[in-house]
């Protein structure tokens, strides 16, 4: 098994995809209107329509309406995406923080609400685990 994505649905594929192009600094690959993808290198993040919903089963996702699950990216330098971000964030949840497990982590919530997490690891330990 080999994990590629994790799909968030939105009843504005626009707005949430221009959203992660500027966080990421990637272009999205546009599959339609109703759905586009932001590739990285370890994995992507695919946007999809709510209208798209009903093909998976009516009612089985919801947009704006996640509470337990984190988008995170590895950065180079949490500090410096700060820096770049500040202005462009609506909803910052925790400024750049070292956490107790090592890592420098940017907490802020995306135009749905969905909690975002761009990190650099900081302590040995932490660098170590991401084979930096």
């Amino acid at each position: 098994m080999k994990f590629v994505s994790t799909r968030v649905i939105t009843a504005d594929v626009k707005r949430l995809v221009t959203f992660y192009e500027t966080v990421t600094g990637v272009n999205a690959v546009w599959g339609n209107e109703l759905f586009a993808e932001i590739p990285t290198a370890v994995g992507t993040l695919a946007i999809g329509s709510d209208k798209t919903v009903a093909l998976f089963g009516a009612g089985s996702a919801e947009p704006g309406a996640n509470r337990s699950a984190i988008i995170e990216f590895l950065v180079d330098d949490v500090d410096a995406e700060w820096g770049r971000l500040r202005g462009q964030l609506s909803e910052v949840v925790t400024e750049p923080t070292t956490m107790p497990w090592g890592n420098r982590a940017l907490l802020f919530r995306d135009p749905d609400g969905n909690l975002v997490n761009l990190f650099t690891p900081v302590t040995d330990m932490a660098r170590a685990k991401f084979g930096i």
